[in-house]
């Protein structure tokens, strides 16, 4: 045999056994709705059983959540001017991306039960509108955290299940961009109004700092 044909047996061989170790990861995603902050939707992609003798799984989330942005005419002093015409309206939400390492507990019950804990990176928009002053301004903040909950999940059918979720979130400063306004918990701010500080900023306006979280939904298991 040539020595084409060899490397081309030796590749084949090679394959069959990595094949034969590799070990294929148990995959779940969930759409789940409840409370974070305001009224909330979160999707999740799971990954279990990802490497053999580890014992932890992997979760991403992404979670959607209209909230309460603030206080509109302090949050108007303190990013714009001491102005208080117009009538107020106001609208806010977040983003917050997600990472968890989950451990499995075994108790009778649920399908499973899980404990998880893991990092948080969250967007936070929060829009004042002030009608009949022609005046409309968002502050926005971008923060890390970390988080911890746990999670119970019930079968409906062999892949469906009914799943239970809550934690606390908590959520590290980070500079607060309102106009032509940035606060920084370092006071290192761009154009502060009247002498105002971070800590002025952050009492108004309602970017993330602890969170509960209470989620139900559905999770499909591959």
């Amino acid at each position: 045999m040539s020595s084409g044909p060899k490397i081309l047996c030796r590749i084949a061989v090679t394959a069959m056994c990595l094949g034969g170790m590799a070990h294929a990861a148990d995959f779940s995603t969930s759409l789940l709705f409840g409370y974070k902050g305001g009224m909330s939707y979160r999707a999740t992609a799971g990954f279990a059983n990802f490497a053999q003798g580890f014992p932890l799984a992997l979760e991403l989330g992404i979670t959607h959540s209209r909230v309460d942005p603030g206080d509109p005419f302090p949050a108007r002093r303190v990013f714009i001017a001491d102005a208080t015409n117009g009538t107020p309206e106001k609208s806010g939400y977040t983003w917050d991306f997600r990472m968890d390492f989950l451990y499995q507990i075994r108790m009778s019950g649920p399908k499973a039960f899980y404990v998880f804990a893991g990092p948080r990176f969250s967007m936070f928009d929060g829009t004042f509108h002030y009608v009949g002053a022609n005046e409309e301004f968002d502050v926005t903040s971008n923060q890390w955290g970390v988080g911890f909950g746990a999670k119970a999940l019930f079968a409906v059918t062999n892949r469906v299940d009914l799943t239970l979720s809550g934690g606390f979130d908590q959520y590290f400063n980070g500079p607060l961009h309102g106009h032509d306004t940035t606060y920084s918990p370092d006071n290192q701010n761009v154009n502060p109004k009247e002498g105002f500080t971070y800590r002025d900023a952050a009492a108004v306006v309602n970017a993330p700092k602890f969170q509960p979280t209470v989620m139900i939904g559905f999770s499909y298991g591959l």
